[in-house]
Order: structure tokens, then sequence, then C-alpha cells
């Protein structure tokens, strides 16, 4: 059997946590078309008789504005950290940009210092189409050239390229298949049956987080934070913080339909009999303050 731990970096919004899901054949991470929707490493295993392959999913590397924004940074970088490959997501249907050059440089350097295996992944390619998708290999294999001049001349001469569509599943196997083949002997990580590492009480305020993303426009989004303080079933607390009064009406909704509306969605991803109660907090500038962000394990 082979075994290892795959890290999987990109910019916000390029579909890793989509592609992990697809990986693992389950959902264990949350998703959204919300930059940033991923803020801790999360773990998403696949196992069958040829391997384990744990995948860990990163918060997108960008400019940061906030301390929360470094910190979502320094989870990803480090996981650079303790893994046997990388995975480097780009889409296929946009232009290679400053942030995926500073990802891509980033992990062409992680690739030289770990000595590690590096896939670009080209993702959502059936959004680019077969031309749109071979033309942006192209592109990214020109840019990953560039960004590997001196010492890292051998390391961008290594990358493998795949194009794939986390949502449809194209390619997915394929790559997972490269993936086992780098990988070398060794034992399984966690039992067979388990998909992800992450907790019943975390995996649940992320689906309500996910929910209430879904309905929040601009700004609202970065600033929810949701967390489980009671949890003695059947009965659920869910604290959703906010930072600002006016965010806490807008999080309730008219007459309490938003958050009633988050409630049902929730529930049903839930087992049946859950009752499940949501309530929202205001902290005010949480994302800027950095014992709140040590407090709530950032």
């Amino acid at each position: 059997m082979r075994s290892g731990f795959v890290a999987v970096v990109g910019r916000p919004n390029v579909g890793k946590s989509t592609l992990v899901n697809a990986f693992v054949g389950e959902k264990v991470t949350i998703t959204s078309a919300k930059p940033n929707t991923t803020r801790h490493q999360i773990r998403g295993v696949f196992t069958d008789e040829r391997a384990q392959v744990v995948f860990v999913d990163t918060p997108g590397i960008h400019r940061p504005k906030t301390k929360l924004g470094e910190r979502l940074n320094d989870s990803a970088y480090a996981a650079f950290e303790g893994v046997d490959l990388i995975l480097a997501l780009v889409e296929a249907h946009s232009e290679i940009g400053p942030g995926d050059r500073l990802v891509l440089g980033h992990a062409l350097e992680a690739a030289r210092r770990f000595s590690l295996p590096l896939f670009v992944v080209v993702n959502k390619v059936d959004r680019a189409g077969a031309n749109g998708t071979a033309d942006q290999l192209m592109k990214v294999s020109a840019v990953v050239d560039e960004l590997g001049q001196g010492d890292l001349v051998g390391i961008a001469a290594a990358v493998e390229y795949f194009p794939v569509s986390a949502k449809s599943g194209k390619g997915v196997e394929r790559l997972l298949g490269s993936i086992i083949d780098r990988l070398e002997d060794g034992p399984a990580f966690y039992p067979e049956d388990m998909a992800s590492d992450q907790s019943e009480t975390d995996w649940i305020a992320e689906l309500v987080r996910e929910q209430l993303l879904s309905r929040c426009h601009d700004e609202l989004p970065h600033s929810i934070f949701c967390r489980v303080t009671e949890y003695e079933l059947p009965r659920i607390r869910v604290e959703i913080l906010v930072e600002r009064d006016s965010q806490k009406g807008i999080v309730i909704g008219k007459g309490g339909e938003l958050l009633k509306e988050v409630g049902i969605a929730t529930r049903k991803q839930l087992p049946e009999g859950v009752h499940l109660e949501l309530y929202v907090r205001v902290e005010k500038g949480w994302q800027g303050r950095t014992e709140v962000l040590d407090r709530l394990g950032f």
C-alpha cells in the first residue's frame, strides 16, 4: 500500500475544496463562491486497496488586508511542510494573474526546499472548453518556466500539468492515479472509513457558515465566524459572530427569516431529530484583534 500527504494550494476561489471533496467522494469541506471560504487546514482522506492519500485543503493564498488574512496565509504556507506532494491550482478560464503567480512561486520554492513533486492543476475546464484549456496549459507552463529561474530551473522542468473539472469529475481519476503513483509505500494514517480529521462540532459550525455565505453579500461573509457552544444531542447550539451591530440585523433578517432559512438548510444535512439553535453575537472588529483570533483558534 502507498500512503502520503498532499497539499492543495491556490488563490481564493480556484476550487481547492471542491477538488478535495471530489477526491474523497463526499463532502468533507464546505464550498462557496465567496473568497476565503476555507479558514483552516482540513484533511480529506481517500482510501482504497491501492493507497491512502490525505489531502490537506488550505485557505486561499492572497494579499491580506487583516490580521485574519495574514493568519490564513500562514496556515496555507505551513501546509508545504510535512507533505509528500504539492497540488497548485489555477483556473482554466481566467488569466494567470498576480495571485496565481504568487501561489506558483511559493509552490516552486517549497518543492525545491522540501524536495517535493509539484503538480499544477488547471481546474474548471468545463468552463473553458477544449481550446481554452489547451491555451491555458501553455500559458501556465510559460509562467512556471518564467518563475523557475536560477536554482528553480530543475524544479520547473519537472512540473506535471493536469486539466480537470473538480465539479464534473473530468480528469480527477487520472490525477488521483498519478498522485498515487508518486507516493512511497507506507502505512495508513487514518482508519479506512474515515473521510476527514475535522471534528463533528467544527463540521456543524462550518455547515452553518456555508449557508450564511450563500445568502450574504459584499463584505459580510468575511465578518462571519461560527462555532458550536453547546453540544448535547439532540440539542446543538451554534454561535454566529459578526463585527458590527448592523451586520447582526442582516444575518438575522427581517422577522428572523434569514436565520430561519439557514437553520432549515443546515438541519437537512444533519441526522434526523437534531434540534439546532442559532444565535448571533457582535464581537467588534474580530478579524483585526489578535487576542480574539487566538481565542477562536486561528
